[in-house]
């Protein structure tokens, strides 16, 4: 818990740098707030690039949760599929195993990713190489931040 007064983090949005885990994945992550931070759960941006995918994985102590922000997906969860859009809420529990895969040949999958708790989690994306969110991705997390394209984020609130 902080101290009484501790001021609050704020990040613009232009500050945050998206990694893939592995030079060849198809998947990026920004990572929005985490223990850097100063909190127990990450709060992740995630772009798969059209048909990409990450590999199968598991979390032993962590749910993960995606709020589908724009595109089309399946999500593969212990034998278990499931179609996901924009809109969609995906609850994966400790343990699952499973995979997130874009259908579409065309468009990129957008999702807003929470990890609860963190587990190691923000750390091992940041270990990542450094790829670039590019104009139509920060559109997409400005959008889902209520901002309008080109804004900056900032001021009380």
């Amino acid at each position: 818990m902080s101290a009484p007064g501790t001021p609050p983090v704020l990040r613009p949005l232009t500050e945050v740098t998206a990694h893939r885990i592995s030079p060849s994945d198809t998947v990026r992550l920004a990572v929005l707030s985490g223990p850097d931070q100063g909190s127990p759960t990450t709060v992740v941006f995630e772009v798969w690039e059209p048909g990409g995918a990450q590999p199968p994985n598991s979390h032993p102590v962590s749910t993960e949760t995606f709020v589908v922000l724009a595109g089309h997906g399946l999500a593969h969860c212990d034998g278990h599929t499931r179609e996901i859009g924009p809109g969609d809420v995906l609850v994966l529990p400790p343990g699952s195993v499973h995979r997130i895969q874009n259908t579409s040949t065309t468009e990129r999958l957008y999702t807003i990713t929470v990890m609860a708790p963190d587990d190691g989690f923000a750390a091992m994306i940041e270990r990542g190489p450094v790829i670039g969110l590019d104009p139509q991705d920060l559109a997409v997390l400005r959008a889902a931040a209520g901002q309008a394209p080109g804004a900056q984020a900032g001021g009380d609130g």
